[in-house]
Parts: C-alpha cells; sequence; structure tokens
C-alpha cells in the first residue's frame, strides 16, 4: 500500500528562511504569522492530511463515488467523516478574510497545506479547493448580500462551492455556451441548461451546494461579450441563512474518468433552478476568470502533490527492491544484489523528481506571498509588481508546473518497473490523477497561449520586463558567492535563451501569428526551467549561509546545495534546445493538408 509524509521540513524551510515570512509581520494579516504559528500549522496540517486522508486515497480511488436514482451522489467509505474532521479542525478557513469566518492568514500557509491535502487525497482536496475559488469569485464580485448570505458558511465548509462553465458542445470557447437565464419578477433569474465536467457537482459532505453558473440572459450577444454569472444553490437559502426547498438543479450523471474517482465529475442539469446575477450582466467571464486564475494557482500545485507522493513512494521502493549490481562494483558484496538504488538511471529519474518537486515547491509558495502583496503590500509600487508578476506566471505555474509533474509521476511509476503497473502499489493511481492537471482549468496549450499571446505583451511587456530584472538582479548578486557563481552563471546562460526565444516572438510572431501559437508551448516549458532555476539559485544562497553559520540540519542543507547544482547541470540546458524548436517556426508544422493526416485506405 502506498504512503505519504508531508514535507513539512522543506516547507518550513521555503517559508520561514526562503521567504521569510516572518519579515512581513508589518502588513495586514502576516502579523499573526510568528515562525512559531507558521511551524505548527505546517506540522499540524501535514499530520492531519498523512493520518487521516492519505489512508483513504487508494480506498477511495477503488471504490469511486455513487450515484443514485434521485439523483443524489455518495462519496467513498470514509470521505464523508474525514470531510467532518476538515471542517471542525477549521483546515478550510486558514487564508479566509475574519469578515466571514475565516482565519485571516497569509496565503502562504493556505498553499503548504493545500499541498498536503492533494498529495494525500487529490480527490478529497478538491471538494474544498474548488469551494475556495468560488469564495474567491463572491468576494470580488458578489454584493453584500450575496456576501453575508454565502460566504460563512463556504468558508466554514459547511457549504461547498462549484464553477459550472463547460457545456457538451463547448469547452475553452465560452462564447458559445447556451445555458439560459430568463429574469423573474422577484429580481431572480430561471436557469435553464446542462453543465459537464462539473467537479463536486454533487455529495454527501456538505448541507448545500453553491454553485456559480455561467449562463446568458436574453438578448446578449452570441459571443463571450454576452456571458454573466449566476449564484444558483442546490438549496435555496432563506434570508435568515436557512436552508429552503431543493433548487432545480440535478446532478444527471457522473463521469467515467481516468482517475480522481473518489471526486464527484457531475453532469448537471438545470431546469428552471433559481438563481442570481453576480456582478454587472454580460460581464460574467472577468468574474469567472477570478475564480479560474485561483484555481490554475490550484492546480499547478496538484501537479506538484502528484510527483512528490509518487517520489516518496519510488524512493522508499529503489532503497528496498533489490536487482542487479552497481555499476564499479557491489555496493553490499554479503546481499545477493544490491538496491536498485545504485543504478545511474535510476538515480537519474530521482534526482530529476527532487529538482522538480523542491523547486516547484518553492515556486508554488512565492507566488501564494505574490497574491498576498498584490492586496496588502505597503506602497502601490510593489502591489503592482507583485500582480503583474504572479499573472505572467500563473500559467507558468499550472502548466509548466502539471506537465512535469506527470513527467515525474510517470518516471516515478517506471522506477517500479513491473510492479508500477499494478494498481496495489498505488502508482498508477499518481499518474492516472496526474494527468487531469494538464487538462482542466485551460488545457496547458491554452496556457501557453494565454501566456505569450496576452501576457507578454500586457502594458508594453512590463511584466516580462519585471521579472527580467528580478532574476537578473538575483544573478548579479550571486555571483559574488565562489560557490553560488557557476551556478548563477549557468540560469544567467538561460535565462539569456528566455530573451532570445521573447526577441524573436517580438520580430516574427506579428508577421504570422501561427509562429506564436507554434512556438507557445516551448516558451512556456523555457520559462518554467528559467523559473525554478531562479528558485533553487534563491535556495542555494540561503542554504549556503546557513551551512557557513553552523548549526543544525547540515544534511539538509548540503542536500539543497547539491540538488540545485544538479538542476542547474541537468534541467537548465534543455532551454537552449527549445528556443532553437520556438525558433523553427510555424512553417513544417503547419504543412501538410488535413487529407494527409488521413489513415490510408
Amino acid at each position: 500500500m502506498p504512503s505519504y509524509t508531508a514535507p513539512t521540513r522543506d516547507a518550513r524551510f521555503i517559508i520561514n528562511e526562503m521567504l521569510d515570512l516572518a519579515g512581513y509581520a508589518d502588513l495586514p494579516g502576516f502579523e499573526a504569522a510568528s515562525v512559531d504559528v507558521t511551524d505548527a500549522v505546517i506540522n499540524e496540517g501535514g499530520k492531519f492530511c498523512a493520518e487521516v486522508l492519505a489512508p483513504l486515497n487508494q480506498s477511495g480511488d477503488q471504490e469511486g463515488c455513487t450515484r443514485h436514482e434521485d439523483g443524489s451522489v455518495t462519496t467513498p467509505k470514509g470521505f464523508k467523516e474525514a470531510f467532518d474532521q476538515f471542517r471542525e479542525a477549521g483546515w478550510g478557513t486558514l487564508s479566509q478574510p475574519e469578515e466571514f469566518g475565516g482565519q485571516g492568514m497569509p496565503h502562504v500557509l493556505g498553499f503548504a497545506f493545500e499541498e498536503f491535502v492533494s498529495s494525500a487525497n487529490q480527490a478529497f482536496g478538491m471538494y474544498p479547493g474548488l469551494t475556495n475559488g468560488a469564495v474567491s469569485a463572491l468576494l470580488a464580485k458578489g454584493s453584500q448580500e450575496q456576501k453575508e448570505k454565502y460566504l460563512p458558511k463556504m468558508i466554514s465548509n459547511e457549504w461547498t462551492g462549484t464553477m459550472n462553465l463547460t457545456e457538451p458542445h463547448c469547452g475553452t470557447d465560452l462564447g458559445m455556451i447556451r445555458t439560459k437565464a430568463e429574469p423573474q419578477a422577484d429580481g431572480s433569474y430561471s436557469i435553464t441548461g446542462t453543465k459537464i465536467f462539473i467537479s463536486a457537482g454533487e455529495h454527501d459532505m456538505a448541507e448545500n451546494i453553491i454553485h456559480l453558473v455561467l449562463a446568458k440572459t436574453p438578448g446578449a450577444p452570441d459571443s463571450s461579450k454576452g456571458i454573466s454569472l449566476f449564484v444558483v444553490p442546490k438549496f435555496l437559502v432563506g434570508d435568515d441563512g436557512s436552508i429552503g426547498e431543493r433548487n432545480g438543479v440535478v446532478c444527471g450523471s457522473i463521469e467515467h474518468k481516468m482517475g480522481i474517482h473518489g471526486n464527484a465529475t457531475c453532469v448537471l442539469n438545470y431546469d428552471g433552478a433559481k438563481g442570481w446575477l453576480v456582478g454587472e450582466e454580460n460581464k460574467g467571464l472577468a468574474a469567472m476568470f477570478i475564480m479560474m486564475n485561483a484555481a490554475r494557482l490550484g492546480v499547478g500545485v496538484q501537479g506538484l502533490s502528484q510527483a512528490e507522493v509518487a517520489y516518496q513512494n519510488a524512493v522508499a521502493y529503489a532503497l528496498d527492491r533489490r536487482q542487479g549490481r552497481a555499476l564499479t562494483g557491489p555496493a553490499e558484496p554479503e546481499a545477493q544484489a544490491d538496491p536498485i538504488f545504485v543504478h545511474p538511471d535510476v538515480r537519474r529519474m530521482l534526482m530529476d523528481a527532487k529538482a522538480f518537486t523542491e523547486g516547484m515547491r518553492a515556486l508554488c509558495l512565492w507566488g501564494a506571498l505574490q497574491v498576498d502583496l498584490t492586496h496588502k503590500a505597503k506602497t502601490e509600487e510593489e502591489r503592482e509588481q507583485a500582480d503583474m508578476l504572479i499573472g505572467l506566471l500563473t500559467p507558468v505555474i499550472k502548466g509548466y508546473g502539471t506537465d512535469k509533474g506527470y513527467e515525474v509521476a510517470t518516471n516515478m511509476q517506471q522506477v517500479f518497473g513491473g510492479h508500477g503497473y499494478i494498481e496495489e502499489w498505488g502508482m498508477s493511481q499518481f499518474v492516472r490523477d496526474a494527468r487531469i492537471a494538464q487538462i482542466y482549468e485551460g488545457t496547458n496549450g491554452v496556457q501557453a497561449m494565454d501566456l505569450c499571446g496576452r501576457k507578454l505583451a500586457q502594458k508594453g511587456g512590463a511584466a516580462i520586463q519585471a521579472f527580467f530584472k528580478v532574476v537578473g538582479d538575483d544573478i548579479a548578486d550571486a555571483k559574488g558567492d565562489n560557490t553560488l557563481a557557476p551556478m548563477a552563471e549557468a540560469l544567467e546562460k538561460a535565462l539569456g535563451q528566455q530573451q532570445a526565444a521573447t526577441m524573436w516572438f517580438m520580430q516574427n510572431a506579428m508577421q504570422n501569428p501561427n509562429h506564436l501559437g507554434a512556438g507557445a508551448h516551448h516558451y512556456m516549458h523555457i520559462m518554467g526551467i528559467v523559473t525554478l532555476g531562479w528558485m533553487w539559485l534563491r535556495m542555494a544562497k540561503v542554504a549556503q549561509a546557513a551551512l557557513a553559520a553552523g548549526g543544525e540540519d547540515k544534511a539538509f542543507y548540503e542536500g539543497k546545495v547539491a540538488t540545485a547544482r544538479y538542476y542547474m547541470d541537468r534541467y537548465l540546458p534543455d532551454a537552449g534546445a527549445l528556443r532553437r524548436k520556438l525558433e523553427a517556426g510555424s512553417e513544417s508544422l503547419m504543412a501538410l493538408d488535413e487529407d494527409a493526416f488521413a489513415t490510408a485506405a
């Protein structure tokens, strides 16, 4: 049976040492996030996830969710009881505003805990995860009445939330949606239509589910400019907050999926359901993007989470499984064979995984800090820079993070050899669960086009120039340290590859937009490689300083420096190859007509 231990030591290192969260104590919400409090949240959160959620992961995958004849859905055995414990402990309230019952802690702590939840049980974590996204949308665009009616119980997780975008005929192109919203005399709307792929759309763990639904009002433009957002509760809510009659929304079926079986991914049928407009009419897409951007960061964390749990199990297996001898001679001559951990190709996969997971963890937590600083930094300039950087890097965190997360999960399955393909070892579940993260909340091709088609050009390229500057400044600073200088120089070369790729787009994409489309995925990966290299340079700097100061945890800090060197040696060179692919343009990609793709008779 697979196991999981939350990487609390690494999370504490990033939050307390690399990010120095205590250094922001003079900002709202940070004053309570002392090192002691941070450590307690991380340690207790990790313990909860390892002891309560992880034991339900494999059984939840095997049992799945069950839809009943009346449209109700029951979650796998133990999920409801675990959710009760999650709610009673207040884990869902960590980073939510105090005004509506949250603890008001920095998002950094919420993200750290979110990773632990997702590694322990990704399907379970999606129930509160989607709720957080719905809360974000209502906080930004909901009326005061809507906030007071829904948010306290959503934040407490007495109620959960969903986002309803996709329909059978449209996914990315939301302008094609057909769900209708007819205005009613009482100020509500009658919502009719079908939504598919609705994660956590129906279940038995909360007393109400608050759906946020995209629909079109009569006469609205037949495009994305005609989309409005509505709040549609499963059960109607009285003015006093009491639950009333069942609304006109029912689960028609549960999707049969490759993974995340413990999450109810539903087809939801709306038949005259009562809903209320959120924000302005015909401006629902902007409101939904608030929720989607929050979800995209969460999906990036999912890519990390499945890589991490798969890595932990692969390390344990590699240390235990004996096959063959080390190439340099028997490592344990007294035994019949050496552990497979001694073989360079196994070590390659494990080191790739370690370098990715620890680097990606640093990026996700750094990104969460930018979310906080966007709202809470002291100056307008600091707030604007944080907003630019996290906006620019959101598609990288989601797209690169989940591409590599899936790759790591499959490589960790490979470490197991034939046993990795057998369900009882649990590795196939990590691969199957990781696969969805590349698809939902905008496929990774969409993320790449968002990065290259929108984010690079925003505000005259201000965001990408700000990124180049902060990375460049850290490189220049690190060159003054003999230990860090080779790493800084390697990162500088990779950053140069990204800058050259950016310039190539500027010179060629305007004359042929297909050049941008053909190179966008490569560019996203170049930026992911550079960004994780930046995180590793920052971690190596902190670790090197700790080693110079002496003290405890020497092995931990030495491991950080060694892994940083590995990343610079083995990851950064790929940036050059990807740039050359990007600069090949789109001619050969688009040369064949559709007949050439047909299978010969």
